[in-house]
């Protein structure tokens, strides 16, 4: 299995859209930022046929360490949530 890198993805807009490598990774990384802009300020992020991500406020709980059993206090904390399109399943599970 292969990881896709942001360098990939702008490779693709460059030579899809005809960019320079520069120009894509520019565009990809404003895209990016914006993205992560939105969900800071605390607003989910929809984006048709791919999904929805959104930031979740998780309480403090206690939990264990899986090797010693020792009990630890995780505090509360922002987690990001992604809950993908129905389009993106269709074509993931075909």
């Amino acid at each position: 299995m292969k990881t896709v890198t942001r360098a990939d993805v702008a490779d693709v807009i460059c030579k899809e859209v005809g960019l320079s490598r520069k120009d894509a990774s520019d565009i990809l990384d404003n895209v990016l930022d914006e993205i992560v802009q939105e969900l800071v300020s605390g607003n989910d992020v929809k984006l048709s046929s791919f999904g929805t991500l959104s930031l979740r406020d998780k309480k403090p709980r206690v939990g264990r360490n899986p090797k010693t059993g020792v009990e630890a206090e995780i505090s509360e904390r922002r987690v990001i949530s992604f809950k993908p399109s129905q389009t993106m399943r269709k074509i993931i599970n075909a």
